[in-house]
């Protein structure tokens, strides 16, 4: 108890030096509080954008590719351009990939039904020879495309998830050969949940002329209000463009008629690998597969870089900011102690020639330590916590500045690259402009530690250099 009570007199006693070492302590903890709530928070929102972003697969047609093939093909001079498409058996064979977290499968095919007469029915059908994938050319016959009136949309929940299409009444479709209808089409053919319907399409082979047809029986568990468009922006109108005619169902559903080498099911695909720096196994396997050369297998790094480089770039900061700050505040704490104990031999000696063992002086000298860290640790802690959120303000606005400064330098100096047009790239992203930092107990933890540590790191040193001395020895030198 002694040792303790002599401890705490000791800080009181010699405050301008222990306010010297206090004050820097103090500098190094606050560091460390806005280092630390930074490198915690934003190694979340990295890894939750590495989810999102940084694994998420593109299956993009490089025009620069396509048109080389085609004029590498061209037998009169004209060379005839024609954007590639991937067969629907692809799509699924691709996505038994064993590097792949998940993917999310859609699927659509035009239809008739007999039973039920479509909204905007008096303008006609559609042949859905963009969904067929080929067709120009083709005359009037017995092997015309059926004009389709409605379609099946299998797994498309974009709109849903979205907020413009909303369930009505009953349930969404889960089991095989379940749909929902909109509240347009069923309200004006009176169709009510459970009521079933058979509706009919057709698979056709182009190369061949073969016409294979397709029957679907879906039983109605659900309406779904829709304030879409009725039709996309520049197309045909008729019933079978109109989205109120869309037969909402499963993925499954719309693919138990495919057939291999048949047009007329479209299949589309998103893809997530397991792990980013998978790419280049996935993509050798789905070219193996059947994946045409003319395409790039990519992920979506502008985007990636365009929301997440910001945050990367302040995290590294922070973390180099408090590494610089430690090293130099652990030098410093150590000299200055170190000064301050040899400024103390004379009473260390005493101590020593009464009795008191080594261990027991070196206690003493550590819970000076301790007493100065923990009374700027108390304090450190609330004012890194206040200054934490400004200071990574700041510090993300001139990371931001930085990104957009590089990617505009970046697309004045390279060259334009032809690509299909893709939603959700990085010129719709918008980078992070703000990140809520909190600070939890496993940073408090870490902060506490690391105050500790050097506390003990500078009493060490100094406690080292100074018992190594025998007593006699220290008060002869007094003399």
């Amino acid at each position: 108890m002694y040792i303790l009570e002599n401890a705490f007199n000791n800080v009181l006693r010699n405050k301008g030096r222990n306010i010297l070492i206090g004050a820097i302590l103090f500098a190094v903890i606050v560091t460390a509080v806005i280092a630390l709530m930074i490198n915690t928070t934003t190694s979340s929102i990295i890894e939750n954008y590495k989810g999102r972003f940084g694994s998420e697969i593109r299956l993009e047609p490089n025009m620069e590719k396509v048109r080389d093939e085609a004029m590498k093909n061209s037998t009169d001079g004209m060379v005839r351009v024609t954007v590639p498409s991937i067969p629907a058996e692809n799509y699924i064979a691709f996505s038994e990939s064993e590097y792949l977290q998940g993917s999310i499968m859609t699927a659509s095919a035009g239809v008739i039904c007999d039973s039920i007469t479509s909204v905007d029915a008096e303008l006609g059908g559609g042949s859905g020879m963009m969904m067929m994938g080929g067709g120009a050319g083709i005359e009037a016959s017995e092997n015309t495309p059926m004009q389709f009136m409605m379609s099946l949309q299998g797994n498309k929940l974009a709109e849903f998830e979205a907020g413009t299409r909303e369930l009505a009444s009953g349930e969404m479709p889960d089991e095989l050969n379940e749909c929902i209808v909109s509240t347009d089409l069923a309200e004006s053919n009176d169709i009510q949940i459970g009521d079933s319907f058979t509706f009919t399409g057709e698979l056709r082979d182009m190369a061949e002329g073969i016409v294979q047809p397709t029957s679907y029986t879906l039983t109605v568990v659900g309406t779904y209000y829709d304030v879409t468009d009725e039709y996309a922006e520049g197309s045909a109108q008729n019933a079978f463009t109109n989205r109120r005619n869309e037969i909402i169902t499963t993925y499954d559903t719309v693919v138990q008629e495919i057939q291999s080498g048949m047009n007329g099911i479209k299949v589309a695909a998103t893809y997530y690998l397991k792990n980013p720096e998978l790419l280049d196994e996935f993509a050798a396997e789905v070219y193996s597969k059947g994946l045409p050369e003319t395409f790039d297998v990519t992920t979506d790094k502008a985007t990636y870089n365009k929301i997440v480089g910001p945050v990367e770039g302040l995290k590294g900061v922070a973390i180099m900011f408090m590494s610089v700050v430690l090293v130099f505040g652990g030098v410093i704490i150590a000299l200055l102690a170190s000064i301050a104990i040899r400024e103390r031999k004379y009473e260390i000696g005493v101590l020593r020639a009464m009795g008191m063992k080594k261990t027991k002086v070196a206690f003493g000298l550590w819970s000076e330590m301790l007493l100065i860290t923990l009374l700027c640790l108390v304090a450190g802690l609330g004012t890194g916590r206040l200054l934490a959120q400004p200071v990574t303000d700041a510090l993300l606005a001139g990371q931001i500045e930085a990104a957009e400064a590089a990617q505009d330098e970046q697309q004045s100096n390279g060259g334009m690259m032809l690509r299909m047009p893709q939603q959700d790239t990085a010129a719709d992203a918008e980078p992070l402009s703000d990140i809520d930092l909190s600070l939890g107990l496993d940073t408090m933890l870490q902060i506490i530690g690391i105050a500790l540590v050097l506390a003990s790191l500078a009493g060490l040193i100094s406690i080292s250099r100074i018992t190594k001395y025998e007593p006699i020895k220290i008060l002869m030198e007094r003399n």
